[in-house]
């Protein structure tokens, strides 16, 4: 399923990252890489908040659709 299915609080492991390969590499490049633990701490104006290797990241949900969990 698509990381914005999960609520706020929920993690979950990264299993697939989608997309073109421009995108793969930059979500890559954010941390964002199969296998990886990602938790979801919020979703404000269409961005999601996300704690990724002790990092918060803000991602638009389009990108977050790429990323399978």
């Amino acid at each position: 399923m698509p990381l914005t299915l999960l609520r706020a609080g929920e993690s979950s492991l990264i299993t697939r990252i989608g997309g073109k390969p421009e995108v793969r590499q930059f979500l890559e490049g954010l941390g964002f890489v199969v296998g990886t633990p990602v938790t979801v701490l919020s979703e404000i104006d269409g961005n999601v908040i996300c704690s990724i290797k002790d990092t918060r990241i803000a991602i638009s949900k389009e990108m977050a659709q790429k990323i399978q969990v």
